[in-house]
Protein backbone atom coordinates (compact mmCIF):
# COMPACT_ATOMS: atom_id res chain seq x y z
CA UNK A 1 0.00 0.00 0.00
CA UNK A 2 1.31 3.42 -0.76
CA UNK A 3 1.90 5.38 1.99
CA UNK A 4 2.18 9.16 2.60
CA UNK A 5 5.04 10.48 3.47
CA UNK A 6 7.38 13.53 3.70
CA UNK A 7 10.70 13.76 2.52
CA UNK A 8 13.26 16.27 4.22
CA UNK A 9 16.76 16.89 2.38
CA UNK A 10 19.15 19.71 3.16
CA UNK A 11 22.10 19.98 0.81
CA UNK A 12 25.05 21.60 1.80
CA UNK A 13 28.52 21.69 0.49
CA UNK A 14 31.75 21.76 3.22
CA UNK A 15 34.95 23.54 1.60
CA UNK A 16 38.25 22.76 2.92
CA UNK A 17 39.98 25.30 5.72
CA UNK A 18 42.32 27.11 2.97
CA UNK A 19 39.71 27.40 0.35
CA UNK A 20 38.09 30.63 -0.61
CA UNK A 21 34.08 30.41 0.55
CA UNK A 22 32.30 31.85 -2.57
CA UNK A 23 28.95 29.70 -1.91
CA UNK A 24 25.84 31.76 -1.39
CA UNK A 25 25.05 31.50 2.55
CA UNK A 26 21.95 29.18 2.01
CA UNK A 27 20.46 25.89 2.36
CA UNK A 28 17.74 24.21 -0.08
CA UNK A 29 15.24 22.51 1.66
CA UNK A 30 12.76 19.54 0.23
CA UNK A 31 9.21 18.34 0.88
CA UNK A 32 7.57 15.83 -1.26
CA UNK A 33 4.82 13.25 -0.41
CA UNK A 34 1.78 11.61 -2.20
CA UNK A 35 -1.63 13.09 -0.98
CA UNK A 36 -4.83 10.04 -1.74
CA UNK A 37 -8.06 10.40 -2.16
CA UNK A 38 -9.07 7.24 -0.15
CA UNK A 39 -7.58 4.55 1.66
CA UNK A 40 -7.37 1.23 1.69
CA UNK A 41 -6.30 -1.68 4.07
CA UNK A 42 -5.17 -5.31 3.09
CA UNK A 43 -5.16 -7.77 5.93
CA UNK A 44 -4.31 -11.34 5.58
CA UNK A 45 -5.18 -13.89 8.27
CA UNK A 46 -2.46 -15.97 10.88
CA UNK A 47 -0.27 -12.52 10.11
CA UNK A 48 0.80 -13.72 6.88
CA UNK A 49 2.51 -16.44 8.36
CA UNK A 50 2.92 -19.66 6.56
CA UNK A 51 4.36 -22.12 8.96
CA UNK A 52 4.80 -25.73 7.13
CA UNK A 53 6.61 -27.10 10.31
CA UNK A 54 9.32 -29.50 9.99
CA UNK A 55 9.76 -31.82 6.67
CA UNK A 56 11.68 -34.82 7.22
CA UNK A 57 14.73 -34.38 4.27
CA UNK A 58 13.70 -38.48 4.01
CA UNK A 59 10.70 -37.56 3.13
CA UNK A 60 11.56 -35.43 -0.09
CA UNK A 61 11.89 -36.67 -3.80
CA UNK A 62 15.00 -37.32 -5.02
CA UNK A 63 14.87 -36.08 -8.43
CA UNK A 64 11.29 -34.41 -8.72
CA UNK A 65 9.88 -31.73 -6.84
CA UNK A 66 8.15 -32.01 -3.73
CA UNK A 67 4.87 -30.28 -3.11
CA UNK A 68 3.74 -29.63 0.20
CA UNK A 69 0.13 -29.22 1.35
CA UNK A 70 -1.53 -26.37 0.22
CA UNK A 71 -2.46 -23.77 2.60
CA UNK A 72 -4.94 -20.75 2.39
CA UNK A 73 -4.98 -17.36 4.13
CA UNK A 74 -8.08 -14.76 4.13
CA UNK A 75 -7.58 -11.97 2.29
CA UNK A 76 -8.87 -8.60 3.02
CA UNK A 77 -9.27 -5.05 1.57
CA UNK A 78 -11.10 -2.36 3.03
CA UNK A 79 -11.36 0.80 1.70
CA UNK A 80 -13.25 3.85 3.34
CA UNK A 81 -15.00 4.16 -0.77
CA UNK A 82 -15.32 1.97 -3.35
CA UNK A 83 -11.87 2.45 -4.82
CA UNK A 84 -10.34 1.09 -8.16
CA UNK A 85 -6.67 -0.27 -7.23
CA UNK A 86 -4.72 -3.52 -8.02
CA UNK A 87 -2.41 -6.08 -5.97
CA UNK A 88 0.75 -6.60 -7.06
CA UNK A 89 3.42 -9.66 -5.84
CA UNK A 90 6.51 -8.87 -4.94
CA UNK A 91 9.33 -11.26 -4.41
CA UNK A 92 11.70 -10.81 -1.54
CA UNK A 93 13.53 -14.03 -2.32
CA UNK A 94 13.34 -13.22 -6.26
CA UNK A 95 17.51 -14.45 -6.74
CA UNK A 96 16.40 -17.72 -5.62
CA UNK A 97 13.24 -18.76 -7.76
CA UNK A 98 13.29 -21.43 -10.12
CA UNK A 99 11.03 -20.30 -12.21
CA UNK A 100 11.17 -16.49 -12.59
CA UNK A 101 7.68 -14.90 -13.59
CA UNK A 102 6.04 -17.62 -12.80
CA UNK A 103 6.79 -19.01 -9.38
CA UNK A 104 7.98 -17.19 -6.21
CA UNK A 105 11.41 -18.13 -4.49
CA UNK A 106 11.46 -20.13 -1.38
CA UNK A 107 15.26 -18.32 -0.63
CA UNK A 108 18.26 -21.11 -0.48
CA UNK A 109 20.18 -23.26 1.50
CA UNK A 110 22.03 -20.93 4.54
CA UNK A 111 24.53 -23.57 4.41
CA UNK A 112 24.93 -23.69 1.24
CA UNK A 113 23.55 -20.30 -0.80
CA UNK A 114 24.01 -21.17 -4.29
CA UNK A 115 21.49 -23.67 -3.81
CA UNK A 116 17.91 -22.80 -4.45
CA UNK A 117 15.19 -24.03 -1.92
CA UNK A 118 12.20 -24.25 -4.04
CA UNK A 119 9.12 -22.38 -5.61
CA UNK A 120 5.72 -20.52 -4.28
CA UNK A 121 3.10 -19.93 -6.03
CA UNK A 122 -0.17 -17.55 -5.42
CA UNK A 123 -3.50 -18.04 -6.50
CA UNK A 124 -6.89 -15.70 -5.64
CA UNK A 125 -9.99 -17.98 -4.30
CA UNK A 126 -13.42 -17.50 -4.09
CA UNK A 127 -13.37 -13.69 -4.92
CA UNK A 128 -16.55 -11.68 -3.58
CA UNK A 129 -17.01 -7.49 -4.03
CA UNK A 130 -19.13 -6.05 -1.97
CA UNK A 131 -21.49 -8.76 -1.65
CA UNK A 132 -20.92 -10.31 -4.98
CA UNK A 133 -18.97 -12.95 -6.51
CA UNK A 134 -16.05 -11.36 -8.41
CA UNK A 135 -13.73 -11.90 -11.44
CA UNK A 136 -10.23 -12.04 -10.63
CA UNK A 137 -8.27 -10.26 -13.65
CA UNK A 138 -4.54 -9.88 -14.49
CA UNK A 139 -2.37 -7.68 -16.34
CA UNK A 140 1.19 -8.14 -17.64
CA UNK A 141 1.56 -4.92 -19.49
CA UNK A 142 0.31 -2.50 -16.55
CA UNK A 143 -3.15 -2.23 -17.03
CA UNK A 144 -3.10 -1.69 -20.67
CA UNK A 145 -5.40 -4.52 -21.10
CA UNK A 146 -6.77 -7.64 -19.16
CA UNK A 147 -7.90 -11.25 -18.74
CA UNK A 148 -9.17 -13.60 -16.67
CA UNK A 149 -6.79 -15.12 -14.38
CA UNK A 150 -6.53 -16.15 -10.79
CA UNK A 151 -2.80 -17.07 -10.08
CA UNK A 152 -0.76 -14.47 -8.69
CA UNK A 153 2.46 -14.46 -10.73
CA UNK A 154 4.87 -11.77 -9.59
CA UNK A 155 4.77 -8.13 -10.41
CA UNK A 156 1.45 -9.07 -12.32
CA UNK A 157 -1.22 -6.66 -12.11
CA UNK A 158 -4.23 -8.39 -10.60
CA UNK A 159 -7.56 -6.41 -10.22
CA UNK A 160 -11.68 -7.43 -9.32
CA UNK A 161 -14.34 -7.00 -11.22
CA UNK A 162 -17.99 -8.55 -11.73
CA UNK A 163 -18.48 -11.92 -13.86
CA UNK A 164 -18.90 -10.55 -17.73
CA UNK A 165 -16.61 -7.39 -16.88
CA UNK A 166 -12.82 -7.07 -18.52
CA UNK A 167 -11.80 -4.09 -17.11
CA UNK A 168 -11.43 -3.56 -13.29
CA UNK A 169 -13.29 -1.87 -11.01
CA UNK A 170 -13.59 -0.18 -8.01
CA UNK A 171 -14.51 -1.92 -4.38
CA UNK A 172 -15.25 -0.67 -1.00
CA UNK A 173 -15.06 -4.21 0.36
CA UNK A 174 -13.04 -7.15 -1.08
CA UNK A 175 -12.69 -10.69 0.69
CA UNK A 176 -10.75 -13.67 -0.58
CA UNK A 177 -8.90 -17.21 0.02
CA UNK A 178 -5.37 -16.14 -0.80
CA UNK A 179 -3.94 -20.18 -2.14
CA UNK A 180 -0.45 -21.17 -1.14
CA UNK A 181 1.36 -23.94 -2.85
CA UNK A 182 4.92 -24.65 -1.72
CA UNK A 183 7.61 -26.98 -3.85
CA UNK A 184 10.50 -28.23 -2.34
CA UNK A 185 13.37 -28.47 -5.09
CA UNK A 186 14.51 -31.88 -5.45
CA UNK A 187 16.57 -33.25 -2.82
CA UNK A 188 19.29 -34.64 -5.11
CA UNK A 189 20.40 -30.73 -5.61
CA UNK A 190 20.30 -29.67 -1.90
CA UNK A 191 22.82 -30.25 0.89
CA UNK A 192 20.33 -31.38 3.78
CA UNK A 193 22.97 -32.69 6.38
CA UNK A 194 21.86 -30.30 8.66
CA UNK A 195 18.60 -28.33 9.42
CA UNK A 196 17.83 -26.36 6.62
CA UNK A 197 14.59 -23.40 7.10
CA UNK A 198 12.25 -22.46 4.08
CA UNK A 199 12.72 -18.52 3.72
CA UNK A 200 9.71 -17.47 1.42
CA UNK A 201 9.09 -13.64 1.30
CA UNK A 202 6.34 -11.91 -0.73
CA UNK A 203 5.12 -8.52 -0.43
CA UNK A 204 1.50 -8.04 -1.47
CA UNK A 205 1.34 -4.63 -3.01
CA UNK A 206 -1.66 -2.33 -3.54
CA UNK A 207 -1.78 -0.01 -5.99
CA UNK A 208 -3.77 3.03 -6.60
CA UNK A 209 -4.87 3.24 -9.93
Amino acid sequence: MKHIYSRFIATFCLLGASSLVLASPSIELNVTGLITPSACIPTLSANGIVDHGKVPARNLNQHEFSPLPTQTLDLSVSCNEPVLYVLVGVDNRADSSLGPGFYYGLGTNIHVPSERLGTVSLGFREAMGDGERLLVLASSNKGETWFPESNAFPNIYMGFARPGTLVPEPHRLVNASLQINTSINAAAYLTLKQEVPLDGSIVLDLRYL
